[in-house]
Formats: structure tokens, sequence, C-alpha cells
């Protein structure tokens, strides 16, 4: 495969900051319909330090009675990320999803900028190997 991450992610993802209320958060998911929004440094530079996922609203904030007006992404957001570069190949996406069972990599630059994201759903949508999409998604979902 010698499909560049640029060539399927989705490019400048909307992004929320760490001092951001989780409320913010959950309203830049519903406004952009995604179930992640990746956490900057600030909106200049976009350097990424993490990511809140609405499992992490769930299990971090509804499942501990947090109040999510007052409680900041900072708080709850995921900093151990697996990252990928736009001019890495698409083979090591598709590995990193399958090695972390995760269903979304982010993508930055060389000075750790954030550039894009990558979803299963890019892969399903932007590769034209049907057999791949579908080994990604059974490796992702195993328990």
């Amino acid at each position: 495969m010698d499909l560049k991450c640029s060539g399927i992610m989705s490019d400048n993802p909307t992004a929320c900051l760490p001092s951001d209320s989780v409320i913010e958060a959950a309203r830049l998911m519903k406004a952009n319909d995604v179930g992640s929004i990746p956490v900057v440094e600030d909106n200049q530079e976009r350097r990424l330090v993490g990511i809140v996922t609405d499992r992490d609203i769930v299990m971090r904030v509804v499942a501990e009675a947090r109040d999510a007006k007052t409680t900041m992404v900072e708080d709850v957001m995921t900093r151990d990320l697996m990252t990928v570069g736009p001019d890495d190949d698409v083979g090591r996406v598709i590995a990193a999803m399958e090695e972390h069972q995760v269903r979304r990599i982010l993508v930055v630059d060389g000075d750790g900028r954030l550039v894009g994201i990558i979803a299963q759903a890019d892969i399903a949508a932007r590769m034209e190997a049907p057999e791949t999409t579908a080994e990604v998604v059974e490796r992702i979902s195993q328990p």
C-alpha cells in the first residue's frame, strides 16, 4: 500500500483548549457530529496536547457526577496519544489502530501541530480496499 496519511485524513479538524469546559467540548462534538475533539495548547500554534472523547465525558464526568460546566477538558482528556505524520504510510495507521484498538489517529506535523485526523470511517470511505476496512474493523473491535 503506497498511500500517505495526507491522502485520507480529514484536515484541519475542530479542536478545543485544555481550559475549555467539558460542556463546550460536548457542544463542539454535537455541532461537528463527531465523538472526539483534539485538544491543542492554543488556537494559533495548534500543538496537540490531548484528545477528549464522548467516552471520556461519560466515564470521567457523568459517571462521577461532576459538573460539565465547571469541569475543564484538561481534567478529563486523554494525554497518551498515538499520532502519525501526514507523509506516513496509511499502513502505519492501520497497524496502530489494530495494535492499540483505537478508532481514530491524530495527524501532526514535525513540530507536533495538529493537521488532521484519520478515523476508521476515513479508511472505509477513502480507500479502495474493502477487505482492508473489514480487517481493521474486526481487529479494532476485538475484546
